[in-house]
């Protein structure tokens, strides 16, 4: 018989990746970011249904307390995932200062178009 910590472990997984498959479908989290989340949910499902798997990944290593384990691991994963929005997040402002860059130098090329038009001195 599942305990009750398992079957709740089991019931997060599935909730994580129904609410995951919403909010990709609606459009409100990108397939790419959706994808790791759901690979978190599978994780949790896996955990839930069966727990003994932490106890044998930790003999594999040699881990004497296995639940330590699973903290390593999502403490390793959160700092990669962190990593990489940070990377993510550094491209998306480069490309925005850019993007400010192009509109500064047009408007500023309009601006100058507008002044010899008013002159009169189109070439």
């Amino acid at each position: 018989m599942m305990k009750d910590f398992h079957l709740l472990v089991t019931v997060i997984g599935i909730g994580l990746g129904i609410a995951i498959l919403y909010l990709v479908r609606r459009d409100h989290l990108y397939i790419r970011q959706g994808l790791f989340w759901i690979i978190v949910a599978l994780a949790s499902l896996i955990l839930g249904i069966w727990p003994p798997i932490v106890d044998w990944v930790g003999s594999l290593v040699g881990v004497y307390y296995p639940p330590a384990l699973l903290f390593l691991i999502a403490i390793v994963v959160l700092m990669v995932r962190s990593l990489l929005t940070d990377i993510a997040l550094t491209q998306v402002r480069r490309d925005l200062r850019r993007v400010n860059q192009r509109i500064a130098l047009a408007e500023s090329e309009a601006e100058v178009t507008e002044n010899n038009a008013a002159k009169g001195n189109i070439h």
